[in-house]
């Protein structure tokens, strides 16, 4: 018995007929109706009741016709697997990242390629906003990106959650507090994270919306460099609150009306399937995050 014999009988089965089962199978009737009969020797009962206006399956044919199936279906399994295999070993990964957070990328990266050193990785830093639209025209197949809420069109894993706070210098006049809305901070001058970034796109966004341009005084590259012009007295720095409220010399204030919050989560489509080195990467940075 040969796959292809099987292959001939469930197409009759599913056309009807030996005519289009041959146009389905693109091959000549003769050969069809040869090999058919080839197998119900092997099988020694017909599989079909041939008449000259009908083709009718037999109760062999019914008895033999799951096992055809399945077994043409573990077949078209093990070339899928092997062909995912060839794609993933040969295959690249894009993958984006905004600057300064604290995902150990390289012990990410590098744990991947021990697994799958074969595939090409490409890491490309960038702004928030240029990931996001990056991953949705799929010419990154995943980014670390900071956001609100996930980003329309993508599927995230959650990294961080957590509250972005003010911070100011002792002595300052909100140093007594705890809290400070987010209109009082309308006029003061703010020491911010560069634009595209996901905490300013996330502070920019509430000020929009309570009607107001926040006024940036200094825009810096990392948290670090924000809070050190904090801490010398230059303007209120907007941080997460894990920087905020881990710094002797800064007073952190939560930020209240609306709370302001950001995320950093992995990104990724979720209606377009990944290639199967995108897919290998995708599962591997989930469970190592």
């Amino acid at each position: 018995m040969e796959l292809h014999q099987l292959e001939y009988f469930l197409a009759v089965v599913e056309e009807g007929g030996f005519t289009r089962a041959a146009a389905r199978l693109r091959v000549a009737q003769p050969g069809v109706s040869a090999q058919i009969r080839k197998l119900e020797r092997e099988l020694g009962l017909p599989l079909l009741d041939r008449t000259t206006r009908s083709v009718r399956i037999t109760a062999a044919g019914e008895a033999v016709l799951p096992h055809a199936r399945a077994a043409l279906a573990a077949v078209d399994s093990a070339r899928q697997a092997v062909d995912e295999l060839a794609g993933l070993t040969r295959g690249r990964v894009a993958v984006g990242t905004v600057s300064s957070h604290t995902v150990d990328l390289a012990t990410l990266l590098a744990g991947f390629h021990a697994s799958w050193p074969d595939v090409e990785i490409t890491l490309v830093e960038d702004v928030n906003d240029r990931l996001i639209e990056s991953v949705r025209e799929g010419t990154l197949d995943a980014a670390i990106v900071a956001y609100a809420r996930v980003p329309e069109g993508l599927d995230d894993h959650v990294i961080s959650d957590e509250a972005i706070d003010a911070a100011v210098w002792e002595g300052h006049e909100l140093a007594g507090r705890e809290t400070v809305r987010l209109t009082e901070l309308r006029d003061r001058p703010l020491i911010c994270l560069p634009r595209g970034g996901g905490i300013r796109a996330i502070l920019d966004a509430a000020c929009a919306e309570a009607g107001f341009t926040p006024r940036v005084a200094f825009e810096a590259g990392s948290p670090q460099v924000v809070e050190q012009l904090a801490s010398r007295h230059l303007g209120i720095a907007i941080l997460p609150a894990s920087i905020a409220r881990h710094r002797p010399h800064l007073h952190p204030l939560r930020i209240t009306n609306p709370d302001l919050r950001g995320r950093l989560g992995l990104t990724w489509r979720h209606t377009v399937p990944a290639s199967p080195a995108a897919a290998a990467w995708l599962r591997h940075a989930r469970t190592h995050l």
